[in-house]
């Protein structure tokens, strides 16, 4: 047994080994031909490097990896792969399609193939995999049919080669990631009690670090398409080889956290370059010009090196870490079996606030834009077409609020359900309170500008509907006890629910409005305004600003008010500083280029605040459901006749 052990760790050291030394070896050699062939990576607006470097040195790795690991298992006699239901051929048979889309990346580091051209020649060596080495996922559902195992094989292999071809943007990034995702899935593997499926990823790991010798920062050569598509592959190829009695976790959980930054990344460029098109195909009328296909620089790398004080090999540390962190969790979420469930659901509220914070500047702006552009089309026949459907929404929206709201308080009062519930008991108390918004004209109600009184009637509706549907039920065959229980929590919840879904166009808006203010506060070509008053004409004026967020380079840095006991508070989420008199220092304080009166002002006030306010050189406008200029930066002006 010690004898096994033994020869079986030597086996690994040797996979390793060999990898790592070929690599080392190989990667100079076809840097230095790749710089006679031309195939140099000159700095440009989007490239990080700033002196010229050859790219294509994923070709060494995928030389170094695959010939030493070939060598091995032929001198020793191993199997290749050593997995269940795995024969010889199919290692020879994915060596051969991993040197073929090694070839293709190759093909593009040197000419620049089209993006199409790129993607259909990686779906097709994807679609290899499944039709000639007979490898694809129902190795993990052996009941899966032909028609859903091959689509989903294709698109896991090509999304994966994509997904490190995308995130290889910075020094070592790619290779780095790959790295971590090749130590975590070897890992799993030896948790499921698998480890001699293992090997070929220690060989795999050792051509890593070989090449890391030289990609990393600062690095002399790039891995190109060849190398970072040589890993997609590879990374999405060998989990499918691997099945276990915990394979669904180990063949694609893992792999899937092991490579959750690069596959975020990728659907991140999907998401904001689709988004992109639709804005400008929108603005110009027109299909055409950018598309999901275009290269941007909003990538996660580029995102942290745009952080202030960071440079290339701490933003690769932090995406290291993030990776490592993925990984981690789910290998702990392994030896916690059955509770791992409380692991699990911190990671993904943790995972929730990271991909909201990093979409926020971006993405999520980016579809603000795009509503926006919607929603405030000039096109009398769009604003008609979007009128028509608002009052079908309401009703759809409605209707599935009531239903979810009735089978919420008949689990919540543990109510028994039954065929009658359905038939007769829910069908009366959704159409009952549905009526009695009919009647009561909320349908009618222009909700973006609600009042109390709208919302009073809202409340009416629910009440009057609840006590007709529970009055109905009562002499109906589905009576069952605590109906008045039932009514009170209906009607509250209905109540609830419905205004919810009023009030969620406002949220929405203030929500980007958020969105945009945090946006622009690290722009310098944005206004910062500090506005006077804290009444009626402020909100005015801070939801003309909501109304055009996203196609504004205005935003609110604080308000003074003469009223003393305003101040520390916040109004709209915006701090009251003080009043007038204190201007000069709140400018100088919260850095304001320009005032914003929004209240009601006497012309001998006017004097005053004028006199205040015109020393500190700050643009001064008169808000009034208007906005007059009283101050023109330094330069004083008449002051402008107000209306009203």
């Amino acid at each position: 047994m010690v004898t096994s052990i033994a020869i079986r760790s030597i086996d690994y050291l040797i996979a390793f080994a060999g990898a790592l030394l070929l690599t080392l070896v190989l990667t100079p050699i076809v840097r230095e031909m790749n710089r006679r062939l031309g195939m140099v990576d000159k700095p440009d607006p989007r490239r990080i490097n700033k002196v010229p470097i050859p790219r294509g040195g994923g070709l060494a790795l995928a030389a170094g990896v695959l010939l030493s690991y070939s060598v091995f298992i032929l001198v020793s006699g191993r199997p290749p792969l050593q997995a269940w239901g795995v024969s010889p051929n199919m290692f020879w048979k994915l060596s051969a399609l991993a040197a073929l889309i090694c070839a293709l990346g190759y093909v593009d580091d040197k000419v620049s193939l089209k993006p199409k051209t790129k993607l259909f020649g990686q779906l097709a060596i994807a679609a290899l995999v499944w039709v000639w080495a007979g490898l694809g996922f129902h190795r993990l559902w052996p009941g899966l049919p032909w028609w859903l195992d091959l689509p989903i094989t294709v698109f896991w292999i090509a999304g994966a080669v994509n997904a490190f071809n995308l995130i290889d943007g910075l020094d070592g990034l790619a290779s780095g990631l790959a790295l971590i995702a090749t130590m975590g899935m070897a890992g799993a593997l030896f948790l499921s009690e698998n480890p001699q499926a293992t090997l070929f990823y220690f060989a795999f790991a050792g051509g890593l670090v070989g090449f890391l010798r030289y990609n990393y920062n600062p690095a002399s050569v790039f891995l190109g398409d060849c190398g970072s598509m040589y890993i997609g592959f590879t990374l999405s190829v060998l989990p499918l080889v691997a099945q276990t009695a915990n394979s669904m976790i180990v063949s694609v959980g893992v792999p899937l956290l092991a490579m959750g930054v690069p596959i975020f990344d990728t659907f991140l460029a999907i998401l904001r370059r689709t988004l992109r098109h639709m804005i400008r195909s929108r603005d110009a009328g027109e299909k055409g010009g950018d598309n999901v296909m275009t290269a941007d620089a909003d990538h996660l790398h580029h995102r942290i090196l745009r952080a202030v004080g960071l440079n290339q090999r701490k933003a690769t540390l932090i995406l290291y870490l993030l990776a490592a962190g993925a990984v981690l969790v789910g290998l702990v979420g392994m030896t916690l079996r059955s509770r791992a469930a409380g692991l699990w659901l911190f990671a993904f509220a943790v995972a929730t606030i990271v991909v909201f914070k990093d979409m926020s500047r971006i993405e999520l702006f980016d579809a603000g834009r795009l509503l926006n552009s919607v929603a405030r089309s000039s096109s009398t026949d769009s604003r008609r077409r979007w009128a028509r459907l608002a009052v079908p929404m309401y009703v759809f929206f409605d209707i599935l609020s009531l239903v979810t709201v009735f089978f919420f308080c008949l689990w919540a009062l543990q109510l028994p359900v039954s065929r009658v519930t359905f038939k007769v008991a829910m069908p009366i108390c959704v159409l009952s309170v549905f009526l009695a918004m009919v009647f009561f004209r909320t349908y009618q109600t222009k909700w973006s500008r609600a009042m109390t009184s709208n919302y009073m009637r809202l409340f009416l509706a629910c009440v009057f509907g609840t006590v007709a549907g529970c009055v109905a039920v009562y002499y109906s065959p589905a009576h069952t006890g605590q109906l008045k229980a039932f009514g009170v929590a209906f009607s509250a919840l209905s109540f609830i629910s419905l205004s919810f879904l009023r009030l969620a166009r406002g949220i929405v808006r203030d929500v980007f409005y958020a969105i945009d203010c945090s946006r622009l506060k690290g722009r310098k070509d944005v206004s910062r305004i500090l506005v006077y008053g804290a009444g009626l004409r402020y909100r005015s004026f801070r939801r003309e600003l909501v109304r055009t967020a996203s196609a504004n380079d205005r935003i609110i840095v604080g308000i003074i008010d003469d009223d003393i006991l305003l101040r520390g508070r916040y109004i709209g989420g915006i701090r009251v500083f003080g009043t007038l008199m204190q201007a000069p220092e709140i400018i100088n304080e919260v850095n304001a280029d320009a005032v914003v009166i929004a209240c009601e002002v006497s012309g001998e006030w006017m004097k005053i605040v004028r006199q205040t306010l015109e020393p500190t050189g700050v643009r001064v406008t008169h808000f009034h459901f208007g906005e007059d200029v009283v101050i023109d930066g330094p330069a004083q002006v008449d002051l402008k006749q107000t209306r009203g």
